[in-house]
């Protein structure tokens, strides 16, 4: 599903370069659940980013489902990324002012679909994680925890073939850290999605 060959990156801090990636290769087959582990500042941030198109490398290549994202326009990697991955940010980045119903249809509804059937998948994927209680909610009204499964909802939402997850226990407690990885695990191992 995913391939990435000897990715380099670096960055410029005044005038020091800072080289984030170093000749990086690595492959994630369908199904599997691969974790990315290092210090911070490691690169493990801008290996996602390169991973999910949303930058690229000075150079090297990173290919999902046979596509080469750092041949595609921005525009072109932005709406595979919409449509063919998830991401699951440390941070949820709900929008506030939905609900968590609301925020789950979002990619869907950015994609022009129809009502019924988004709201039919946004059910789907509600009940997957477990907040059908929390529909109506605003993110101020939930855990980290139960924001991060919509995120989770929102990120599944599209039927992804490859889910990133950057740091999606980092602001989140023990027990809601365990729920959220045991979650990540059943969407590799039960439903062959691909994590990273």
């Amino acid at each position: 599903v995913l391939a990435i060959e000897n990715l380099y990156k670096t960055f410029r801090l005044g005038s020091q370069v800072i080289r984030a990636l170093n000749g990086v290769s690595l492959s994630v087959a369908g199904g599997e659940l691969a974790a990315i582990m290092g210090a911070s500042g490691s690169g493990k941030s801008t290996l996602l980013h390169m991973a999910g198109g949303l930058d690229l490398p000075d150079s090297g290549t990173v290919t999902v489902e046979g596509r080469n994202l750092t041949n595609l326009s921005d525009r072109q990697r932005t709406l595979f990324r919409r449509q063919r991955m998830g991401i699951i940010f440390q941070a949820y980045n709900l929008l506030p002012t939905l609900t968590a119903e609301e925020n789950v249809a979002v990619p869907l509804l950015i994609d022009g679909q129809a009502g019924g059937r988004v709201m039919s998948r946004v059910a789907e994927m509600i009940q997957l994680v477990h907040l059908e209680h929390r529909t109506n909610h605003r993110p101020q009204a939930m855990s980290g925890g139960e924001q991060q499964r919509v995120a989770i909802a929102r990120a599944l939402l599209n039927d992804p073939a490859l889910i990133l997850a950057d740091e999606p226990t980092g602001n989140l407690d023990s027990i809601s850290a365990v729920e959220v990885w045991q979650l990540l695990r059943r969407l590799a191992h039960e439903m062959g999605k691909t994590v990273l």
